[in-house]
């Protein structure tokens, strides 16, 4: 049998075996509309500690960091690490203060309906579902362009296999089941990768052996006085702690924790852990450098170019299968949860099976768009980036507000859409060059700084100038959970799925 069709038949049957095990979890379940979009308060430490690192890592971590680490070396690594790690150290400050407000929420854009009104709610709903649209993109593309590597399967055959699998469990058994196969998958995950740099290394020659052409060729990629790859560093630490605060995925699995200890315990030792896995991710590139591969498809170029034998790809391909589903399913359950909890806003009088009919309907529907977006196999670097510019200009006055009572609605509005529009100025084109000819055109940095920048500047001068005028009009914060807890109490979240 060739390596191609070991290749498919590897994806058919691990796509499948994860597939089983979330029916087979979902069948033992009873679950109403509530558990299915929430399950509040039902995990411990370790389920929420495994949930949080198999969501956040995904196939793209076979793909951005040793691409990153191709480009920008060491330093760049460590600002990838930092930046997709740090999430993690915020939620587990923000958690619990986002469970003592509103203690029957169930979302990011549902605290901000009830904090800044429509104006603000609709800006959010839409970068949040911009935001994880563009992930299940990126994750689709990923995984499609990894068989492709292995086995040339067309992209779009491997998006459509790996998205009706994640489709099966998902859809059925909600967060719950997410959560139990996010565990199962995170065994899998964490000693494949680690083998996966052992047999590349020694495969290599050991450590001194693999970086001697880098030293020969691109020395400034072990130089922690790289100054683009400090300032790329940088960048993503900016991009992905924003981006990753409108995934809907972390605030449900806030509130899925069984208490605030556990929050700050599972979000802060997922910090601890997400920071090496993705260190040992990005230095796969910094070896593929070494042999000239620097592009998206780095460590897969690497490892056919050293010819490593069959079982090996399979052991590669379990890996991004298992990361591709990991996240997958929680970005496909947390725009089923965005989407139920909207159309319960908008048609009260539909019951828990026909709105979750309609959710799931409109789920499938951005999951195939999703995969002839993979199709086109475009750079999963720069789709991630794309989403992170807006994500860089709403995060300020949204986190801002869960602690300011004087922001309001329309300043809150405002900042994020002029931030958002400054930051675009800057932006590049997908290959990095810049729309627009000004200053600092096509400079990531500058891209995701400006939106920050721009919006902090907004808000307070805003609250400067109205409090020098006795302008300020404060915000009840024991709204939140009055509000909402009526909210939910009327709608009867509790009939079964």
């Amino acid at each position: 049998m060739s390596i191609g069709a070991i290749a498919l038949l590897v994806t058919l049957v691990t796509a499948g075996i994860f597939a089983l095990l979330g029916l087979l979890h979902a069948s033992k379940q009873v679950i109403d509309l509530e558990d299915y979009m929430v399950s509040r308060n039902q995990f411990g430490s370790w389920m929420a500690f495994a949930t949080i690192v198999a969501s956040a890592m995904g196939a793209w971590i076979l793909f951005s960091p040793p691409e990153v680490g191709a480009t920008s070396g060491l330093v760049g690594i460590i600002g990838y690490c930092i930046g997709q790690a740090t999430p993690a150290a915020v939620f587990a400050g923000i958690g619990p203060r986002i469970r003592r407000l509103m203690p029957y929420g169930h979302s990011l854009n549902e605290y901000v309906l009830y904090r800044f009104g429509n104006a603000m709610y609709g800006l959010t709903l839409t970068i949040i579902v911009f935001y994880m649209f563009i992930y299940l993109a990126a994750e689709l593309t990923a995984i499609a362009k990894a068989v492709q590597i292995m086995a040339d399967v067309p992209l779009g055959w491997t998006a459509l296999v790996v998205i009706t699998a994640v489709f099966v469990y998902t859809t059925y058994g909600g967060l719950g089941t997410t959560i139990f196969t996010d565990a199962v998958q995170l065994i899998v995950i964490v000693p494949l990768l680690l083998l996966s740099l052992i047999v590349t290394v020694t495969a290599l020659g050991g450590v001194g052996v693999a970086l001697e052409p880098v030293r020969s060729t691109t020395p400034d990629l072990l130089s922690f006085g790289n100054l683009p790859g400090i300032k790329f560093g940088a960048t993503l630490v900016i991009a992905v702690l924003a981006a990753e605060m409108f995934n809907q995925g972390n605030w449900q699995r806030i509130y899925a924790c069984r208490n605030n200890q556990v929050v700050k315990r599972s979000f802060l030792t997922s910090f601890l852990v997400i920071l090496p896995m993705l260190f040992i991710a990005g230095w796969l590139g910094i070896f593929a450098a070494g042999l000239g591969f620097t592009d998206d498809r780095a460590f897969f170029s690497l490892i056919q170019a050293l010819s490593l034998p069959a079982w090996f790809t399979i052991i590669v391909l379990i890996l991004a299968l298992a990361l591709v589903m990991s996240s997958l399913d929680t970005l496909l359950n947390g725009i089923t949860s965005v989407f139920t909890l909207d159309l319960i806003r908008f048609f009260p009088q539909l019951r828990s099976p026909g709105l979750l009919r309609i959710s799931r309907f409109l789920v499938v529907s951005i999951g195939l768009i999703a995969v002839l977006i993979a199709a086109q196999g475009y750079n999963v670097l720069y789709l991630f980036l794309l989403a992170d510019l807006v994500c860089a200009g709403a995060i300020f006055p949204i986190l801002y507000g869960l602690y300011s009572s004087q922001l309001t609605g329309a300043v809150a509005f405002w900042s994020a859409v002029i931030g958002i529009a400054a930051g675009a100025l800057f932006f590049p084109k997908p290959d990095f060059s810049p729309w627009l000819a000004i200053p600092f055109g096509g400079d990531l940095l500058v891209s995701f700084s400006v939106p920050l920048l721009v919006s902090m500047a907004i808000v307070f001068g805003w609250n400067t100038y109205a409090t020098s005028t006795g302008r300020v009009k404060y915000f009840d914060f024991s709204q939140l959970q009055t509000r909402i807890r009526a909210y939910t109490d009327g709608l009867g979240m509790r009939g079964r799925c």
